[in-house]
């Protein structure tokens, strides 16, 4: 097998803990001796084993000699665990093919120098945008203290959210929204804002992971008896308000147990890029907007969206009044629209799935 082959599968390793690992990245290792691999391991969550760790564990070999790929640089300094670096030199690993460097300076090109001072050969970079891509969350987070944000619609052919009744049930098939739903188990933190809980009263539950739920709402008008608070630990929900908000309603709301920001505001209501950069001081790295059209409207306008996830169904609505997916971009001119890159459609029953990510350079 060639490198890259070898890197393949200590990717697939990755991602089998996706959603599992914040404020950790995702990451993989496979140790190989003579051609064959006498060792695989993965990062499976916050507090766990690294993924080299993992994969020293399971040898049922002497690692002696060996190989290791790992797609992410290991760790040079103490966190949870200790570092990953000096565990490789210890072991007497030969070479170390890494992915990527490690964004943060915490480590950054240290692990690498390190390990190439101690005289084993280090070759960077086999599969390195699929690394990054893997770790996109991560990497923003890293860079930037900034979540990464995607936004959410599922809409007929004509973009259309609703009709103009509001009636909204169902627009994409059971098979997409199931799919849907447990694409939410790849992300921290579901959000919407308040008139999407108080005209629909979601759940907002993920398939098989327990997720943070954030309901932007700037006068605080939703009820505490709505379903997003039902059979969950609720402090794993958020309210973004601001000060338009009653003080004997976020004390009511608090004292269950919720947590209460109150938000700077601006003229869409809650600030969302003071409210984005609070979530991600609380370890919450991915965010996935579902709702409503407003929301999503001013996140995009405020350059805060960095990825779509579009389901579109084979359906016409046909009028100007009906509620379109995304609103609040007042757009005069075709050359000032916003524009995509990297598209990919993907079909689902009788449906399609988009994705793109947003074009910054605009």
């Amino acid at each position: 097998m060639s490198d890259q082959k070898y890197m393949q599968t200590a990717l697939k390793l990755a991602l089998k803990a996706r959603g599992q690992t914040t404020p950790n990245p995702m990451v993989g290792t496979v140790i190989v001796k003579g051609s064959k691999i006498i060792a695989q391991g993965w990062h499976h969550q916050c507090g766990a084993d690294h993924a080299e760790i993992d994969a020293f564990k399971k040898a049922k070999k002497d690692v002696k000699g060996a190989t290791l790929y790992v797609t992410l640089e290991p760790c040079h300094h103490v966190g949870r665990t200790p570092p990953c670096v000096d565990e490789i030199i210890k072991r007497g690993i030969k070479e170390v093919i890494i992915a990527m460097k490690d964004p943060n300076p915490l480590t950054n090109g240290k692990s690498i120098s390190k390990l190439k001072r101690a005289g084993i050969k280090v070759q960077v970079g086999v599969l390195e945008k699929e690394a990054q891509k893997i770790n996109e969350a991560f990497v923003k987070y890293i860079r930037t203290g900034m979540p990464f944000v995607v936004a959410k619609s599922a809409q007929t052919l004509d973009g259309k959210i609703a009709t103009a009744t509001g009636d909204s049930k169902w627009i994409t098939s059971d098979k997409t929204r199931a799919f849907a739903r447990a694409k939410r188990d790849e992300f921290d933190a579901i959000l919407v804002g308040g008139n999407t809980v108080l005209k629909d009263n979601p759940s907002l539950n993920a398939h098989k992971k327990t997720i943070k739920k954030v309901v932007v709402d700037s006068k605080l008008a939703i009820s505490p008896k709505a379903k997003l608070f039902s059979g969950v630990n609720l402090s794993d929900c958020i309210l973004a308000t601001t000060k338009q908000a009653s003080q004997t309603k976020i004390r009511a709301f608090e004292k269950k147990g919720i947590t209460v920001l109150v938000c700077p505001q601006n003229k869409a209501g809650v600030d969302l890029k003071w409210l984005f950069k609070e979530l991600a001081k609380r370890s919450i790295i991915s965010i996935l907007i579902e709702g409503g059209a407003t929301i999503i409207g001013d996140a995009l306008k405020n350059n805060l969206v960095d990825k779509m996830h579009i389901y579109v169904a084979p359906k016409i609505v046909g009028d100007q009044k009906a509620l379109s997916a995304i609103v609040g971009l007042n757009t005069r001119y075709i050359n000032q629209a916003l524009q995509f890159t990297d598209v990919n459609l993907a079909k689902i029953d009788q449906d399609f799935f988009i994705t793109a990510y947003v074009h910054r350079n605009r």
